[in-house]
């Protein structure tokens, strides 16, 4: 077998065909927009390679990947690995790198020659752990593996798996870090009990709920990156957002951004909480084959003027741990849940009628409990896995958060 660094045009291009060979024959998995892979690795557009590990600016960011081909030249299998500067220290007991976008055939030897090149890669860059399949950005794209929910499709920029990779992890010795919980429900009212609740907090003085609106981006921005830091920044693996990560954030999500999607909670003018939805795209993406010219980009809009999808995802969750607890997430949705209601109750065309809540993580117990008390089903698990070089190093899975 034979690795090929993935450097020119053509190497590109196999690297995301390999996929959309491998899964052709699966009714549930969605190609990805090549564009939105190829971003990751393009030193141009993802802002990640322009970071550096701050007290230890020695540490740079690093991505590679690869292909795996056989004897006959026919690709078997890809990989990639990175250093995050703005993680690999993060109260980690040993510099942390990453692999990710691993697509292999059913061949256990080939899948543990792919984690071997990234380990030795990452080990010859005085890593010592190494967290997998991970995204070199964002934990909101691109992370974990599947191990539960084949038959259902994968949500915009999740990823959609072959039952056999969970094996192949874990018995080439990667342990599971931590889960990511996909729930879901229809769109129907929350409980009255639960609306009382949120009415308690809705009602009382100094707070304030209201979606985004696309004319003030700069100012969600902030708001978005001051809450997001309070709650999410001092987590193991979560990196801090700059005002200008959180800018190219909001301005990357625009263009599909629809403005009753996104709520903020405020108390006496400041953001507090946040609650992010999208359009699930990967319902208009599905018709692409993952690209995205000038006749694609005509055919996705027909398929959304047509109102083809109906399902939005929650993207991400976020209430200041000061106000936690106090009924301010439940004030987001419930707020939602009345401007959704005012197009039923005008009988406007409203087309999204289920909701999916991504990437909710084992270890975050709040967000857990609330899903379930708004009656949402688990319909997708998806795993996180590290391998401690030091084999002889106790393994400790992500703490819980409460």
């Amino acid at each position: 077998m034979n690795f090929i660094e993935v450097q020119t045009k053509q190497h590109k291009k196999e690297f995301n065909d390999f996929a959309a060979r491998l899964y052709k024959d699966n009714p549930y998995w969605i190609r990805p927009l090549n564009k939105d892979i190829e971003i990751v690795f393009d030193e141009t557009k993802n802002p990640l390679f322009k970071q550096t590990g701050g007290k230890n600016s020695e540490i740079k960011a690093q991505a590679i990947r690869w292909l795996l081909q056989n004897n006959r030249g026919e690709t078997v299998g890809r990989i990639a690995a990175f250093i995050n500067p703005k993680t690999v220290l993060q109260d980690n007991e040993q510099p942390i790198g990453g692999a990710g976008f691993f697509e292999c055939i059913n061949d256990e030897k080939v899948a543990f020659a792919l984690f071997d090149k990234a380990k030795k890669w990452l080990q010859e860059r005085g890593m010592e752990a190494m967290d997998a399949p991970i995204n070199f950005g964002e934990r909101n794209q691109w992370w974990g593996v599947l191990i539960d929910g084949f038959d259902k499709p994968p949500n915009y920029q999740m990823g959609y798996h072959f039952e056999y990779y969970k094996d192949f992890f874990e018995k080439w010795g990667f342990q599971e870090y931590f889960q990511q919980f996909t729930y879901g429900r229809e769109m129907y009212d929350v409980s009255e009990r639960l609306q009382k609740i949120a009415n308690r907090v809705m009602t009382r003085e100094g707070y304030s709920f209201s979606h985004i609106n696309k004319k003030n981006i700069d100012k969600h921005a902030e708001d978005f990156r001051e809450v997001y830091n309070a709650s999410w920044g001092n987590h193991a693996g979560v990196a801090k957002l700059t005002a200008e990560d959180s800018k190219a954030l909001l301005k990357q999500m625009k263009p599909i951004l629809e403005e009753d999607l996104v709520w903020f909670a405020y108390f006496e003018g400041k953001a507090i909480g946040f609650y992010v939805m999208l359009p699930e795209l990967n319902q208009l993406f599905k018709h692409l084959n993952g690209k995205f010219g000038i006749w694609q980009k005509l055919q996705f809009l027909w398929h959304k003027m047509q109102k083809k999808n109906n399902k939005v995802f929650g993207v991400l969750f976020g209430v200041s741990p000061e106000f936690q607890r106090k009924g301010v997430e439940l004030g987001m949705v419930v707020a939602y849940q009345k401007e959704r209601k005012k197009y039923l109750n005008k009988k406007t065309s409203y087309q999204y009628n289920y909701i999916e809540f991504n990437w909710i993580g084992s270890f975050n117990t709040n967000m857990v409990k609330l899903c379930e008390s708004l009656e949402a089903k688990k319909v997708k698990r998806h795993a996180t896995y590290r391998y401690l070089f030091d084999r002889t190093k106790p393994f400790e899975r992500m703490k819980e958060i409460n």
